[in-house]
C-alpha cells in the first residue's frame, strides 16, 4: 500500500473490529505527535507568553480555585 487512496480504500474494507482497531491506533498516533509538539514548543519557549498571563491572572486575583469551579457545574 502506497498511497492513501490504496490506504482508504483498504480501510473501507474492514470489518467493524478492524476498523476500531484502526481507528484507536490513528487516535493514539495522533495524540503521541500533538504531545510532541507541546513539548517542543514549550521547550522553545512559545508557551512563556501564556505562563506569564496566567501567573499575572493569578497575582491579580483573576482566577479561582479549581474546586469552585467544579462545584459551580
Amino acid at each position: 500500500m502506497s498511497t492513501v487512496q490504496e490506504i482508504e480504500a483498504a480501510i473501507t474494507r474492514l470489518s467493524p473490529e478492524e476498523y476500531s482497531r484502526v481507528r484507536n491506533w490513528l487516535l493514539e498516533r495522533d495524540n503521541e505527535l500533538w504531545d510532541r509538539q507541546i513539548a517542543a514548543d514549550s521547550a522553545a519557549g512559545r508557551h512563556d507568553h501564556l505562563v506569564k498571563e496566567i501567573e499575572e491572572d493569578i497575582a491579580a486575583g483573576r482566577t479561582k480555585p479549581l474546586d469552585e469551579i467544579i462545584h459551580d457545574t
